[in-house]
């Protein structure tokens, strides 16, 4: 190839990079425009397991009426080796969708691999989202461990699951 072809299609192919390059940084990506779910920051009210309110629904709580909802009482009962201990449900109000805050049980979650953490986030995430709620799991030093956190204003509703784990330094990562 001749050294002025070769300049001519350097070029031409710089051009392309470089106007894409341009592109991106003067347009924003769909990651970028779409909203990121976040969990609640609200604090984990461990008190309310044993003094719950009326707003609030517990393990403990029985609706003498019907089923009471969310309800996790079939995944705590088919949870395995008892990781799920309990859970606080927030009804939802007019800034933010209903809320569960289960609680596990740290020995039994930190032996879990990252894929067992998921799978057991996920399906309670699923239950929750059903009754369109949002799911926070707690230990009961009260540090968040993962989340299912959904858009339910969104068609299809659009959820989110970060798991929060210790690194072999014992940092906290978060992974999503």
């Amino acid at each position: 190839m001749s050294r002025q072809k070769l300049q001519k299609s350097l070029s031409i192919f710089l051009g392309f990079g470089l106007s894409g390059i341009f592109l991106s940084l003067a347009s924003p990506s769909l990651a970028e425009t779409s909203s990121v779910l976040l969990p609640s920051d609200a604090p984990l009210e461990l008190d309310l397991l044993t003094k719950p309110n009326s707003t609030v629904i517990t393990a403990n709580t029985i609706n003498p009426q019907g089923l009471t909802t969310p309800s996790l009482w079939l995944a705590q009962a088919n949870s395995e080796n008892k990781l799920l201990d309990n859970w606080i449900a927030y009804p939802a109000n007019a800034t933010a969708p209903g809320r569960v805050d289960v609680i596990v049980n740290q020995q039994i979650w930190s032996i879990l691999d990252y894929l067992e953490r998921y799978s057991f986030v996920n399906r309670l995430g699923n239950v929750a989202r059903k009754d369109v709620y949002n799911l926070r799991i707690f230990n009961y030093q009260q540090e968040l461990l993962g989340s299912y956190t959904c858009n339910f204003q969104t068609n299809p509703t659009s959820c989110r699951i970060q798991i929060n784990s210790l690194n072999r330094l014992g940092l906290q990562q978060s992974s999503e």
